[in-house]
Formats: structure tokens, C-alpha cells, sequence
């Protein structure tokens, strides 16, 4: 139906900043933004101190923001918020592609996840395995850094090892970045030092990474918390981490160049680096008896007690429930799990916060004679996939539209050339 009332003619009408970012649903600083990438023109108007913004240029570009909030496409500045079909955290809840993500990992190894994760297909006894040449590559440069090297150093390097050993790495169609997904992950595990000399190195990627990390032999049941833990942590929405690996796909980096951004990114100790601190928490924990004076020195310092607390979950984090429970069934476990039970009760006095999955990986890793940096090794490896799935998702995406622009607030031009 026609709209029975006429437009007003807004073609010599001018809007100003306030105006324009109300139209736009913006701040009014963002205006600017726009009038920088040439998506509005501005004019001073004679006697005025403001720039003033024809109001049909405004509305035009309102409704094509709109149209790309929708789901348009379209050039213009970077997007706010990032669509994805990949994960949905909803409550105390998380799933993959619609399927809720701990019944995925209590019923499936983590290469059957993280395929599902990349194509919604479950694909029953898949395993990853890597060319030896690969392997080779990325195992001399990770063996000629230096001993106090930390994990994601040694992964971050043997990501660009593998990258160089593959000339096919600009292919970015999605059979390509799925083959290089298939050897990279593989390559990781394989190019990290050994703890353990015996077995074979092939078979589940938990069963070979546990030999990274460890030099007691595992029980089932402990191989059964570490491939829990690796597909629990396959992917959590848009983590500081995989929106940098984002933006570098947004450029269209190759997805070896993505990884290592993402890889970048988890090494902050706000990151990927929280479990190694949960570890010597509980560990200060284990060897005084009590969490009380451990607490009482971590609040003094003013720090916060890490292995607590989800920004995202205001109960338990559903990744720390479901590994507790596995870490039952390891009676070497016993200790740490009192100890990180000691840890929320006694911090609760005063914040109501749950453990959340680092603190859970803290109980695992310290049970299994791991050291503070192995959870740090999980999650870079297990995230890996998630970081593949989110590079495919984007290479589907308008290129570059990761591209906010800055809020300036520095000296107004023009300024005098410097002495």
C-alpha cells in the first residue's frame, strides 16, 4: 500500500551532527567516520561553527546500513557485529551449528567435533595425520628455539614453518583451507617436544598430544578428560583471539596466516594464558592445605582469583561442569578437585563466582604431572579448529569489512611542522 502522506522534499534540507548520528543510530562522533570514507559529504555553513549533512544523503545511507545489517551486502566501513552460523552461547549454554556443544564432546572425539564444526557433517572415526616433509619442517624450526620458549611460541612458529612448506597456501577455497586444517592441527601436536617416548605417534590426536604434555603413562579415563577438553574448547563465539584471526581473514590472509593471528592474540594472560595462573593457584593450594591464606594473599596483592568467573555465563561455565565430572573417574585427580572446591568456597565468602574451564583444566593438569603452561597448549590446539571454521565463514563475507575507523582525538590539523 502507497503511503497516503507525500515526502517532505529534503533535497536542500540540512541536517546537523546531532541529527544525522540519530538518523544514522550512531554517536555523533562516528559521523565523522563517514565523512572520512567518503560515504558523506559535510558542509560549514557560512557564519556556522558545525558541519552541516544533506538529509537525503543521510537517509540513503541509513537505509543502505540497514540493508547490511539485514544481511546486504555492500561497500562501506566495518561491521559492528559479525554474523555466524558457527556458535550460539544462550544462558549457561553453548552449542555448535545448533547442537548443544558438551553433549557433542562427551559423545565425540575432537576431529569428529571440529569437522562437524567446519562442514555440519558428523564424520564417525576420522582422524588428522600430516605429511612427514611437513612435519619435519615445522619440528626443526620449533627445535631451534630457545628452551624457555612458551607453547604458543613453539605453535606459532610451527604454523609458519608449515606455511612455507606449502605453496598452495593462497588457495582459499574451502576444500583448500579443509586440507590445511587437516595437516596444520596434526602439525602442531606433532612439531611440539616429547615428555613421553613411547607409543606410536599416530591414532587420536588426544592419545599423541597427551605425549607432549606428560611423561606419566594415561589411563583411559584421562584420555578420555584430555579429548573432552580439546572438543569443549573448539570454539566459544567471538573470543578476542578468533576476532583477530577474523579481520586477518577479512584481508583474505591465507589460513595458516590466520591461525598465527588468532595464536597472537591467545597468548595475553586475560586469554589463553588464565589457565597456567588457575594451575599455580591450585598447586599454592595443594602445598598449603587450604585455600584460605592462598586467597587472602591473592586479594591482597589485588589481583583477581583466576579459574573464577565467566563474563559470559552467570553460572557454572558449562566446559569446567562437564570436566569435573569426567575428573572423577581419575583417582589421582582426588586432591586437586578438593582444592579447586576449597577455592570457590572460599572466595564465594565475598563474590558469588563459579569455577569456570580454566579452573577445571588446573584440576587436570596438576593431577597428571603437567606443567602450568600445558592447558595453555590445549586450548591453542583445540581452538585451532574453531579458528579454521570462523576463516571459512569470512572468506564468505564482503572482504575488508573488518575495517572500523578510529575516533581521533588528537591535535586538530593543521599543526606547525615539527623544529
Amino acid at each position: 500500500m502507497r503511503d497516503q502522506h507525500p515526502a517532505p522534499d529534503s533535497s536542500a534540507r540540512r541536517l546537523s551532527t546531532r541529527e544525522t548520528a540519530e538518523l544514522l543510530g550512531v554517536k555523533p562522533e562516528t559521523v565523522y567516520a563517514y565523512v572520512s570514507r567518503g560515504q558523506l559529504s559535510s558542509r560549514r555553513e557560512p557564519g556556522g561553527r558545525a558541519s552541516t549533512f544533506d538529509a537525503a544523503e543521510v537517509a540513503a545511507l541509513a537505509r543502505r546500513n540497514r540493508r547490511e545489517s539485514a544481511g546486504g551486502s555492500g561497500s562501506g566501513g566495518g561491521d559492528l557485529s559479525v554474523r555466524t552460523r558457527i556458535t550460539l552461547i544462550d544462558g549457561d549454554r553453548y552449542y555448535y551449528r545448533g547442537v548443544d556443544a558438551t553433549e557433542l564432546a562427551t559423545h565425540h572425539s575432537y576431529e569428529e567435533v571440529a569437522e562437524w564444526l567446519w562442514t555440519g557433517r558428523m564424520e564417525r572415526g576420522v582422524t588428522f595425520a600430516a605429511p612427514k616433509a611437513t612435519v619435519s619442517v615445522a619440528r626443526r624450526a620449533v627445535d631451534a628455539l630457545p628452551e624457555h620458549t612458551t607453547p604458543t611460541d613453539r605453535l606459532r612458529v610451527a604454523t609458519i614453518a608449515a606455511a612455507a612448506e606449502d605453496p598452495l597456501r593462497f588457495d582459499l577455497s574451502e576444500e583448500a583451507v579443509l586440507g590445511t586444517a587437516r595437516v596444520l592441527i596434526p602439525t602442531l601436536v606433532a612439531a611440539l617436544p616429547q615428555q613421553h617416548r613411547r607409543g606410536p605417534d599416530d591414532g587420536p590426536l588426544a592419545h599423541r598430544l597427551w605425549r607432549r604434555l606428560t611423561g606419566i603413562e594415561p589411563t583411559d579415563a584421562a584420555l578420555r578428560v584430555l579429548d573432552t577438553a580439546l572438543a569443549l574448547l573448539v570454539d566459544h563465539d567471538l573470543a578476542a583471539s578468533t576476532l583477530a584471526v577474523r579481520v586477518a581473514a577479512s584481508a583474505r590472509a591465507h589460513a595458516y596466516a590466520a591461525v598465527s593471528a588468532g595464536l597472537g592474540a591467545l597468548e595475553g594472560p586475560l586469554h589463553g594464558a588464565s589457565s597456567g595462573l588457575a594451575h599455580r593457584l591450585l598447586v599454592d593450594v595443594l602445598d598449603q592445605g587450604t585455600a584460605v591464606p592462598v586467597i587472602a594473599d591473592e586479594l591482597r596483592a589485588g589481583r583477581r582469583i583466576p579459574g573464577l568467573g565467566h563474563r559470559l555465563y552467570r553460572g557454572e561455565d558449562p566446559r569446567a561442569r562437564v570436566l569435573f565430572d569426567l575428573l572423577e573417574d581419575i583417582p589421582r585427580a582426588e586432591p586437586a578437585l578438593l582444592a579447586a572446591r576449597d577455592i570457590v568456597a572460599t572466595t564465594a565468602r565475598h563474590a558469588p563466582l563459579h569455577a569456570n574451564v580454566d579452573l577445571a583444566l588446573a584440576v587436570f593438569t596438576a593431577s597428571c604431572g603437567m606443567p602450568a603452561t600445558a592447558g595453555e597448549t590445549i586450548f591453542a590446539v583445540a581452538r585451532t579448529a574453531g579458528w579454521i571454521a570462523h576463516t571459512l565463514e569470512e572468506y564468505g563475507e564482503r572482504p575488508l569489512r573488518m575495517r572500523p575507523s578510529g575516533h581521533y582525538v588528537g591535535p586538530r590539523p593543521p599543526q606547525p611542522l615539527p623544529e
